[in-house]
This record gives C-alpha cells, structure tokens and sequence, in this order.
C-alpha cells in the first residue's frame, strides 16, 4: 500500500508541477499560487462539511498550518524556477527536499533493509541525473538555482509536517483544507503586498481575461497538489516514511517525460539514464 500511494503522489505531483511550470510563464507565480490553492480550497470545503471532517478538529492541526506556511513559500520558489529555468533541469533539483522527511525517518528510529537503502541511493542519483548537467554559470540559471534548492528544502518540510497533521481520513480531509486555507492567506497577503509596490499581478496583454480562460488549468493543479498530499500522508502512515518519501519524490521524472513529450524538449542521454536508474531505484524499494 505505501508504495502504490508513494508512486500515485510522484503521478499527481509531477503532472501538476508541469502544468503549475506552464502557467507561470504566463501569469505571475504569486497568482497562479493563490488562485490554484482558492479553487482546491474551495472543493476541499465541500468536502469537509459533506464528511463532516470538522469533529477532528485538534492539535494536530498545526502541523497543517505549518505545511501551509511553508508550502507557499516552496511553490512560489520552484514555479519562478521552473518558469526560468527548463523543466528537466529544474525539476529533479527540486526533488532533493526529500532528505528532510527521510531524515526524519531515520531520527524516529525507522532502518530500512539493505535491499531499500540501495533503492534509496539508486533512486535519488536517477532523480539527480534525469536534470542533466546542464546548470552552468548564467545570472538566470543561477537564480533558478537557488529558487529551486529553496523550494526543494520546503517541499521536504511540508512532506515531514503534513505526515503528522492526521490520524484518520475525514482527519486528512480537514488538514489539507486547513493547510489550503493557510496557501491563500498567505499567498494572498504576499499578492496584495506585492500589488502595493507596483508589481505585476496579472498577466501582460490580456489580464483578467487570461486568468479565466485558465481556470480549468489552474483548477488541475491545485487538485493534484491536493490529492497528492494525500496520498503522500496515506503512504507514509502505512509505511516506513524513508521508502514513502523516496517513491513520492519520483516525480520529476514525470515532469520531465510531459515537457518531453508535450513541449518537445530534447532528452540527454544522461537524463535518460538518470530516469532509468530512479525506476530501478523504485522497483528496489517496492521489492524490499
């Protein structure tokens, strides 16, 4: 079980990375941040009060609030990046987060078997290698980098955090809504403080109108993130949370296959490597 939901999350992430990566290039990251999250928000909502997933409420609520905190400065981070820099470079950077909730892994007393260490190793290096060398020293590329090492370290704490924000699933139900929640306050505050130094909220030649013809698009990746989220806190409840996290930040590989396949960008022979040995890592994982 923890390693279908772990590879259903890399599914869901990867595909909303994409879509999040192809809308920024068009609409500034802070919006497309703050209304993907208000439309997952909002769905989220109906589902709390259909379940009735207020009753449990607790203190392991926080935790949520921490992931919403966290997470919107994460995936505001890595979708400038991945507006600046390609896709197959700055996605598999973004992967790295993943040492923060294995660590925590290890700290709590988890010790995986030789064989899942293996598929550990083996499936990071991939995940690394899929980005090819291409990160050398230009101004833009630098600062993606340091865009994406930044998110990279967010995504690992929201991973580590939302883990622990529940304990049943009308009680995830209500943890992502509240992780949401938190998304647009946060998001929204950093939106309207950004409008107020004169910076470009809405997208160049079209504004509103380019907002509302990509409703469905920004309706998909708030969704995904949500339902990977999900699917990540099931995996790592059910599971060692160092198998869960690895298998869950396979994602990459994902955005780089759709930017391959729908934005036709060209696959290196190293990247091509590097997704071979992340799906051998993932067969070690599953295997041991």
């Amino acid at each position: 079980m923890t390693a279908l939901f772990a590879l259903a999350t890399s599914l869901l992430w990867g595909l909303a990375d994409f879509g999040g990566g192809l809308l920024t290039r068009r609409i500034p990251a802070l919006t497309v941040v703050v209304v993907s999250q208000t439309i997952a928000a909002a769905v989220l909502a109906m589902v709390v009060v259909t379940t009735g997933a207020w009753d449990e409420a607790g203190p392991r609520l926080w935790y949520a609030v921490g992931a919403g905190v966290v997470g919107t400065v994460a995936m505001l981070c890595f979708y400038q990046a991945l507006a600046l820099g390609p896709m197959g470079v700055v996605s598999p950077l973004g992967s790295l987060g993943v040492a923060v909730p294995v660590g925590v892994g290890l700290i709590v007393g988890e010790r995986p078997g030789l064989l899942q260490f293996a598929g550990i190793a083996v499936a990071v290096v991939g995940v690394v290698l899929a980005g090819g060398p291409e990160l050398r020293g230009a101004p833009v590329q630098r600062q993606a980098l340091l865009l994406t090492l930044t998110a990279a370290i967010g995504f690992g704490a929201v991973m580590a955090l939302i883990a622990e924000a529940s304990a049943s699933v009308n009680g995830l139900f209500l943890a992502l809504f509240v992780q949401r929640v938190t998304n647009v306050a946060v998001g929204g505050a950093a939106l309207w403080a950004s409008a107020r130094r004169g910076g470009r909220t809405l997208p160049e030649g079209g504004g509103p109108r380019i907002i509302l013809a990509s409703l469905p698009a920004l309706a998909f990746v708030g969704l995904a993130d949500v339902a990977a989220n999900g699917t990540y806190s099931i995996a790592a409840q059910n599971g060692p949370v160092t198998v869960a996290a690895v298998l869950a930040n396979l994602y990459p590989v994902v955005t780089v296959l759709a930017a391959l396949v729908l934005l036709k960008e060209r696959l290196k022979v190293i990247q091509a490597t590097g997704a071979g040995l992340a799906l051998v890592g993932t067969i070690l994982l599953a295997a041991g």
